[in-house]
């Protein structure tokens, strides 16, 4: 991959100039360029290694209010020339969309902003197996571990570029590293399983293998002789990997395009106090070195920090040009681009803020209910709040972790249990969405 992106630009240019010629009102185009390997092992075995690199631009291009969009992988003269044609001739027949359009060229920001996104490091696939072998072998060195479901290891790099035909240019890219290991504990119908993970912009910044599969091996052997519990109604406590799965329900929620389709139990809920006070939610794109950083958005617009939650009120929604418009708001800066789609409103860093009690703190103060370290189904409704899903973890009992539980449905109202959470201070920084522990009260905990 090349040190520069000058060249992707240059085809998106030159895609954007065939589209004007053919009678595109306005255009843009995004060109991605990336390279990624694997690697897996299972019981010290060699089970699959994988390679994919390629390159694909997708043009967009507007006939007053309608717009079309194309993709290809062959970026020669001609077949770009033809691509171009094909996108105008399919603009010519969609119905218009008076919501789409380009960013306002004013709103364009070309100060270059560096975000620590790239490692020089490459991993061939032996370095990839000899992380992956590494850490399998430290779950199974674990004594309790009796069989896995193996280890990987990933390494890739991907060169971003986007262009619009009212003056916006710009490009990016970024590096990324992975290890992840499912371990096995017990035996016949006792056996349980769990996993653990890293994945980082920078390969020092991986936790190291050892370190992955102890942690994978240790929540396996907990979870073993599991209990069912009777139902009831009590405490929720999820850790820092569950709450993360539970952020991203209030994420859906306030993503502008639910909000514009009217399909949001929150849809009515901008400036209310949808949490406790001590609850704030934040989006960063500009975090150095975060999973989900990137200097612009899918549409050309600077990225900047964002406070989605602030003392407990909900401040903004996550808005695209498109989901804006239909909501005659202004845009978040928040449009993520795919080769083949138009762009929809997405979030980047999310971080919970964290609380002021520690974990502990947190459990103590629950008479009866239950940790949850895994979860099962997608069972959500995203335009009542209704939220009913698996759930497996540990009983809390006065305050006391007591026993691992397991075939548990977990259910209530979102909207309810948002205004109930309590935020522990143990805060793990582990992808785009960090979380710390967090509890919610009077949910359905439903066992035997």
């Amino acid at each position: 991959m090349e040190d520069t992106q000058d060249h992707l630009i240059g085809i998106a240019e030159q895609a954007i100039a065939h589209a004007k010629r053919f009678g595109a009102d306005a255009a843009d185009a995004v060109v991605v360029e990336a390279l990624s390997v694997s690697t897996a092992i299972r019981l010290g075995q060699l089970e699959d290694v994988e390679r994919a690199e390629g390159q694909d631009i997708g043009l967009r291009v507007f006939i007053g209010d309608s717009q079309a969009i194309v993709s290809t992988n062959d970026f020669s003269e001609a077949n770009l020339l033809a691509f171009a044609e094909r996108a105008v001739a399919m603009a010519r027949v969609t119905p218009p969309d008076p919501f789409s359009a380009l960013v306002m060229r004013e709103l364009y920001d070309h100060k270059p902003v560096d975000l620590d996104l790239f490692d020089s490091t490459t991993l061939d696939p032996d370095h990839l197996e000899r992380l992956a072998r590494e850490t399998e072998e430290a779950a199974l060195a674990v004594p309790g571990i009796t069989n896995s479901e193996g280890a990987g290891a990933g390494y890739s790099v991907a060169a971003i570029a986007l262009v619009t035909s009212n003056g916006f240019a710009g490009s990016y890219r970024r590096s990324g590293f992975s290890v992840s290991c499912t371990a096995v504990a017990g035996s016949g119908t006792g056996m349980e399983r769990d996993y653990d993970s890293s994945s980082a912009v920078y390969f020092a910044d991986l936790r190291s293998p050892q370190e992955i599969g102890a942690l994978a091996a240790d929540r396996a052997i907990r979870r073993l002789n599991p209990r069912k519990v009777d139902s009831c109604r009590g405490t929720i406590v999820f850790e820092p990997r569950m709450s993360r799965g539970f952020i991203s329900h209030f994420l859906g929620a306030v993503n502008g395009a639910s909000v514009a389709r009217g399909t949001s139990f929150l849809k009515e809920s901008l400036g209310a106090q949808i949490f406790p006070e001590e609850v704030s939610i934040t989006d960063n794109p500009l975090k150095c070195r975060g999973a989900r950083s990137r200097p612009f958005d899918g549409e050309g617009m600077a990225s900047r920090p964002l406070t989605l939650v602030g003392n407990g009120s909900l401040n903004s929604w996550v808005l695209d040009t498109r989901s804006a418009r239909k909501l005659g708001l202004a845009s978040t800066g928040h449009a993520t681009r795919g080769i083949s789609s138009p762009p929809s409103p997405s979030v980047t860093n999310v971080t919970l803020e964290p609380g002021k009690r520690s974990r502990e703190q947190l459990i103590g103060e629950v008479e009866r209910g239950l940790l949850v370290t895994d979860m099962l189904g997608h069972g959500v409704n995203g335009v009542t709040g209704d939220y009913s899903r698996g759930a497996a973890g540990f009983w809390i009992e006065n305050g006391e972790i007591t026993y691992p539980v397991a075939e548990i449905t977990v259910a209530g109202n979102l909207k309810d249990l948002f205004r109930t959470m309590k935020v522990a201070d143990d805060m793990e920084d582990r992808g785009g969405i960090n979380a710390p522990s967090i509890s919610v009260e009077g949910a359905t905990i439903a066992g035997r």
